[in-house]
């Protein structure tokens, strides 16, 4: 059996000894790769130049992120001396050299393409006009703006002994100018924070499209809030603090708990500091002695700081320069039963593939079980909902009726803490049953269970999700909607919740594998059989798509079957600690990387099971989990086993095999461990305008482009 290969035998055939970073790719540097692919489609001239800007502040926002959670976290653990060694054996501060010089690589690439997207911007007549000189209609509509608008809310902070030094708040933007004074030459540095409501781009009022950076904007007035005074130098500078939460086990009241560290982060140590290159020497040094410690990184840079600001203009009115405009289609399964979601499950199981078919009906599911009578009970997992939750209003109005209401409230979802707090406190007053979960873990399972009065008795419908109850990203990120009304999975989900609910361990599961109780155990037992097939010369194959590999078991496992003969194809957007293709670990073992217009955040594992793929009998899940230590060990998730035959095929032959066709947005990985983009072929195969142009995976149309629906087949060669 897998259990018993021992992969991790540190020394070759000849030999020679091999170190860790030969069989695994560094995390973190295998997170910044993949931002870098995030970037390159900002290159991609065969995208609209708005488009391509929204991929380039994408890459900052992802940056951002990476610096105050992922950065800050090694920062932290090389100043109290502990030597965690990552996967592939570095320490924090050989990998925060590493990253460093990485990072200082990426900031460049960003700015290079900010000046190129800049000027193929101007041509089309839509301006950034921080540093040109404009018309004098523009200028004048400009100076009104800054003295009526920005003026009022300004507050210039004299620096020297009698003034300390203002908190600058996490991705705080502020201004530092070097004044001399008129009537005496006394020089001063004053410090202008540019408040959080102000918009990070103005755009000028009229018909052009002419933005200017709120920073640029004050600069440019800055001597009507000094008058008296002559500016010898100026310059814009941003701070990005340690942003994670950590929680004490012993906690006695989460929620307070929660409250208070949220405070504390917004307070955390400075993890970077981002410069202007030009920035004037004597308001600079200051800086650095009152912001900059050990652990800070500082960028100085001769473009635009804050790169992720960019999304704000993004959403400009220029559809010439934007993706031609895509609505997600609502499921005919549910509409042949007259928008009847409960009558379209009792029917057979029905998989929504999104954002191609509609998140609506995952929220019309809750609306007609509070609007329905003979609905009972309500339980529902909330890790992520966003700021207008039409899924809370639908619990709400169920509490409203009556019914009993259960939600689990995932309060440790990073940087939607307040928001969920928000909503535990609204749900609370409507009546609905509240929980927090568990101190140490995440409820990171995406769960509804909604238990319904029949003729025949009680009936549990069930949705289960690979993304999250979030009205914003469910428009662009490809996630699957599982909804059923099979017993097994309904007695398993209730299982579910009363582990949550009241930690009662779930014993006798029928269907679904539960981390962190068994979720790993039945991912290592479906490998295991793999390489049990290979064994005995049955076909052995694995397909999988997630969204990070990175746990070292899950690795080694795969590595082992790879030795005993298992072909092995991974999708793997973002972080993949695995190393494809090393001749005698990994020769077995394809990797690639689809990064395009969405957003691919599935996770789905299929297993041969003995026969040739993709087949009929081949086992088949979705889930919420990742091949992460963090989802297998510390988080409650689920793996749903996909039974219904059209269902599965819709899965397997489907949405798994055009992820694996897909030739226009796919990225291979190299032994190396760098990622190549794939050659489009002489038949390119883009597998967003596939689900795009073709019926949803839940009904029974005809195809939105004339021709029909294209059959998807595996190439020779591509892991049959």
């Amino acid at each position: 059996m897998a259990s018993q290969v021992n992969m991790m035998d540190m020394q070759g055939a000849d030999g020679v000894q091999i170190s860790a970073s030969d069989h695994y790719i560094n995390r973190e540097l295998s997170w910044l790769a993949f931002n870098e692919r995030v970037l390159s489609e900002a290159r991609n001239t065969n995208y609209p130049l708005l488009e391509r800007l929204r991929f380039l502040s994408i890459s900052g926002s992802n940056l951002d992120e990476f610096m105050m959670i992922r950065v800050a976290g090694l920062v932290g653990q090389a100043q109290r001396g502990i030597d965690r060694l990552s996967i592939d054996g570095q320490s924090p501060s050989q990998q925060l050299t590493a990253i460093h010089a990485a990072v200082a690589d990426i900031n460049q690439q960003q700015q290079d393409i900010w000046n190129e997207l800049r000027a193929g911007l101007t041509e089309t007549g839509f301006t950034i006009a921080d540093d040109r000189r404009v018309d004098p209609k523009t200028y004048k509509r400009l100076k009104s703006y800054f003295l009526e608008d920005i003026v009022p809310v300004m507050t210039p902070q004299a620096l020297d002994p009698a003034h300390p030094f203002p908190f600058v708040a996490n991705g705080g933007v502020g201004l530092l100018f070097t004044l001399r004074r008129d009537s005496d030459g006394e020089q001063l540095v004053e410090m202008v924070l540019i408040p959080s409501a102000l918009p990070r781009f103005i755009r000028v009022p009229g018909e052009d499209a002419i933005y200017i950076t709120i920073d640029s904007l004050i600069c440019r007035f800055a001597k009507h809030l000094f008058p008296g005074f002559t500016i010898v130098g100026d310059g814009a500078f941003r701070v990005l603090r340690d942003s994670d939460i950590e929680i004490e086990e012993e906690a006695e009241d989460l929620v307070r708990t929660f409250r208070s560290a949220i405070q504390r982060r917004r307070r955390g140590q400075v993890i970077q500091l981002e410069l202007e290159d030009d920035f004037d020497p004597v308001a600079e040094d200051i800086l650095r002695q009152q912001l900059s410690t050990q652990g800070t990184t500082i960028i100085k840079t001769d473009g635009m700081i804050g790169i992720s600001g960019l999304s704000n203009i993004v959403g400009e009115d220029r559809p010439d320069l934007k993706f031609a405009s895509y609505s997600p289609r609502y499921p005919e399964r549910v509409m042949e039963h007259d928008g009847d979601c409960f009558a379209a499950i009792r029917e057979k199981d029905l998989i929504i593939h999104h954002p191609y078919e509609s998140f609506e009906v995952v929220v019309d599911f809750l609306r007609q079980a509070a609007a329905d009578p003979d609905v009972v009970a309500i339980k529902q997992t909330l890790y992520r909902a966003g700021d207008q939750s039409q899924v809370i209003s639908a619990l709400i109005a169920a509490a409203d009726k009556g019914k009993s209401v259960t939600a689990v409230v995932e309060l440790k979802a990073r940087f939607d803490e307040e928001q969920n707090l928000l909503w535990a406190s609204q749900l609370e007053r409507a009546g609905v049953q509240v929980i927090y979960g568990f101190l140490d873990w995440k409820t990171h399972a995406k769960v509804s269970m909604v238990v319904r009065r029949e003729e025949k008795g009680i009936r549990t419908y069930c949705h289960f999700g690979t993304g999250n109850y979030h009205p914003v990203t469910t428009k662009i990120y490809t996630d699957l909607s599982f909804f059923t009304a099979d017993p097994k999975l309904g007695r398993d989900v209730a299982k579910l919740f009363n582990f949550v609910t009241g930690y009662v361990a779930p014993h006798k599961l029928e269907a679904l594998a539960i981390s962190p109780i068994d979720l790993r155990e039945s991912l290592y037992d479906y490998i295991d059989k793999e390489i049990e097939n290979a064994g005995k010369g049955r076909p052995a194959v694995i397909w999988a798509k997630l969204n990070s590999l990175t746990d070292k078991g899950v690795v080694d496992r795969l590595y082992a079957a790879s030795q005993a003969g298992v072909e092995i194809q991974l999708v793997i957007r973002g972080i993949c600690c695995l190393r494809a293709g090393i001749e005698g670990l990994s020769d077995n073992i394809r990797v690639k990387s689809i990064i395009g217009r969405f957003l691919e955040h599935s996770r789905v594992w299929a297993f041969a099971n003995g026969y040739s793929m993709p087949s009929d009998r081949a086992r088949v899940f979705i889930s919420s989990a990742d091949a992460m230590s963090r989802n297998l060990n510390r988080r409650v998730e689920a793996l749903v086993p996909i039974k219904n035959k059209t269902v599965h095929d819709q899965v397997l032959q489907q949405v798994l095999l055009a992820n694996l066709l897909d030739t226009e947005q796919s990225w291979e990985m190299q032994p190396d461990g760098s990622y190549a983009r794939m050659d489009a072929g002489e038949k390119p195969f883009n597998c967003h305008r596939y689900f795009m142009t073709n019926p949803s995976l839940s009904g029974r149309g005809d195809a939105l482009e004339a021709g029909g629906v294209p059959k998807l087949a595996l190439r020779k060669g591509a892991g049959a």
